[in-house]
């Protein structure tokens, strides 16, 4: 019996499965907005939540075009993002510059995170970003028009 026309049909659902499930930019709420960090909350209760004094030091503009942009305080970043209408959220390779910040900055720690960034939700006209195994979740609030 051959049974190449079944593995092949089984190969073709599970691509079929695996690609309508990947982020995609096309209906996302997020295309064209931008948005200034309010919050990081660390889910290891030795950190605790760090309130940002400046939020205007660090803000993310998604562009509709799947580029991103970054300010991270005295360093600019861009990037590429995915996202859905179900809440994935995904940044592709993101390019920083190499300004030394002050000690007191959160460049470093935001540009170590963003890879582990799985999924977003709206709550309340804000945004929060969660990373991976309940590592963190960033509060952002809309930019000032």
């Amino acid at each position: 019996m051959d049974f190449r026309w079944l593995l092949l049909a089984v190969t073709a659902l599970l691509l079929s499965a695996c690609c309508s499930a990947a982020p995609s930019n096309m209906s996302s709420v997020l295309s064209g907005t931008a948005w200034r960090l309010l919050s990081i909350q660390s889910m290891d209760d030795t950190q605790g939540t760090v309130r940002i004094s400046d939020p205007a030091l660090y803000t993310i503009d998604f562009q509709g075009d799947g580029k991103v942009a970054f300010r991270l305080d005295c360093n600019r970043a861009f990037g590429t993002w995915q996202a859905n209408t179900s809440g994935a959220l995904i940044f592709g390779d993101v390019a920083s510059t190499r300004m030394l910040c002050p000690p007191s900055s959160h460049d470093q720690r935001i540009l170590r995170d963003l890879p582990f960034v799985r999924s977003y939700l709206m709550q309340d006209g804000k945004l929060y970003m969660s990373l991976m195994a309940d590592g963190g979740i960033y509060g952002w609030e809309p930019m000032p028009r």
